[in-house]
């Protein structure tokens, strides 16, 4: 059950985290119509991002580019420009998971299996040994440090309560989340019907 567009799994979400903020700013500019060119130039001469160096700033919007265009959709890329940050937020979610394969896989199996099977338990456990069941599979996981793997699970973390999946990082149970209808249309026509569950929506 992988993601559909990558096969590989990268450590790069240490780096490239769920970055809300800078996917609505990339997002306007790309409702105005501007590519990814222009788009990186007025967000570093401004440093929009509010970053300490261009290096940075540049990597990101390519990230943010990125994940948008993945979304297969201008409407949803509006929406995360202009409507309420609670669905921008959803659309988000599902853009770094056609992103990489590690969120894809985290939100499918132990996200999405908890919904499918009505268990609303999450704690330390299921990170865990979601991690070591990929590190048996994936040799590139296995070599990944212990510091790698510790930051990819508080990162993990960190989306779920940035999405209202869980109170705060240290909840032991997952929320009902409710999935925005022209999100789930979207995925629908992308095929992506196996990320339904991760949404709390059966296929």
């Amino acid at each position: 059950m992988i993601c559909p567009l990558d096969s590989s799994y990268k450590a790069s979400l240490t780096r490239e985290q769920f970055l809300f903020h800078e996917m609505r700013i990339v997002a306007k500019f790309m409702v105005d119509e501007k590519n990814e060119s222009e788009i990186t130039d007025i967000i570093t001469k401004d440093n929009l991002f509010q970053y300490p160096t261009e290096r940075m700033t540049v990597g990101m919007v390519r990230a943010c580019y990125r994940r948008l265009n993945l979304l297969s959709s201008e409407r949803l890329i509006r929406i995360v420009a202009e409507h309420p940050v609670e669905e921008a937020k959803q659309i988000c979610l599902y853009a770094i998971m056609k992103d990489n394969r590690l969120v894809w896989d985290f939100m499918v199996t132990v996200i999405g299996e908890k919904y499918r099977n009505q268990d609303f338990s999450y704690g330390k456990l299921d990170l865990t040994s979601f991690f070591t069941r990929l590190q048996e599979q994936n040799e590139a996981i296995a070599g990944w440090s212990e510091s790698t793997v510790k930051k990819l699970k508080s990162v993990l973390n960190r989306i779920l309560r940035e999405n209202d999946y869980l109170n705060d990082i240290k909840a032991d149970h997952l929320n009902p989340i409710w999935l925005y209808p022209e999100l789930e249309n979207v995925i629908r026509t992308n095929g992506d019907q196996v990320a339904l569950a991760a949404f709390n929506r059966l296929e």
